[in-house]
């Protein structure tokens, strides 16, 4: 337990609102939820994974929902709002348009990886181990910014770089080449 508190889980994503041009939801009880949700989760997984999605507790599979997302900024330049509605634009938050319903992002391919556990995920392994299926394992690439050089390890670029804000169409796959000697 480490003890994080709704004040800190708040000045934080107040902050990171603020860099960006964003503000929080104007719907106080919305917003209460959303910074409890993101304290639990820092708490059980050890990073705030986006309240509003089923985390699966491996960094690495969860590296696109920790908040603030990957979905975010585009979801709020389309929107008005991100997917949870923590982060919302100034329309939205000075009342001159409404809280929207935002659609998900997120692939179902990476939804379903919460719903592989430690004990599932060692399941398959012997599965495989014993030649019945084999477990499909996605293997993370390195990619780069071709507008500002920001690198990032990861299945998929973000979709708007958190540097320079280019779009994903910017990003390109550094390949790599490992090679064994025996």
């Amino acid at each position: 337990m480490t003890g994080i508190t709704i004040e800190q889980v708040r000045k934080r994503a107040e902050a990171d609102a603020k860099t960006y041009g964003y503000f929080l939801t104007p719907d106080a009880e919305l917003l209460q939820g959303l910074l409890e949700g993101l304290r639990v989760n820092e708490e059980r997984y050890g990073y705030a994974s986006c309240p509003c999605r089923l985390a699966s507790g491996n960094f690495d599979y969860d590296r696109d929902i920790i908040c603030s997302c990957d979905y975010r900024d585009p979801d709020v330049a389309e929107f008005g709002a991100c997917y949870c509605r923590l982060y919302v634009n100034k329309d939205v938050y000075e009342g001159k348009a409404e809280l929207p319903s935002v659609p998900e992002r997120r692939s179902l391919e990476k939804q379903a990886r919460a719903f592989l556990t430690p004990a599932t995920a060692k399941e398959e392994k012997h599965e495989a181990a014993a030649g019945e299926e084999k477990m499909i394992e996605i293997i993370p690439k390195i990619w780069y910014c071709k507008q500002c050089g920001y690198m990032v390890f990861r299945d998929d670029p973000p979709f708007i770089c958190p540097i320079c804000k280019a779009k994903k169409e910017f990003f390109a796959e550094v390949k790599t080449r490992i090679d064994f000697l025996g």
